[in-house]
């Protein structure tokens, strides 16, 4: 998807809310509606996808010996 390529997170999710905005409104005919929502749904997945990869990259540190170990957050949200 060239798409989720060019798009960036915050710009995948100001898309989003404009999406959700306009289907709260109510008055979107339902072929529009339609579309609007596969588009949110293309939109969300395109948001979760950049959110796992940069999981995926968070997940791993290096350390100052060039050593990597796991990302581990502790319970007071500090890192471990």
């Amino acid at each position: 998807m060239n798409e989720e390529i060019t798009l960036s997170f915050e710009q995948a999710m100001k898309n989003l809310e404009e999406i959700v905005e306009k289907l709260e409104e109510g008055d979107v005919p339902l072929e529009q509606a339609i579309v609007y929502f596969q588009q949110g749904m293309n939109l969300s997945k395109i948001c979760h996808d950049k959110l796992q990869h940069v999981e995926k990259q968070m997940e791993q540190i290096l350390l100052e010996d060039g050593e990597i170990k796991p990302f581990i957050l502790d319970e007071d949200g500090g890192e471990s």
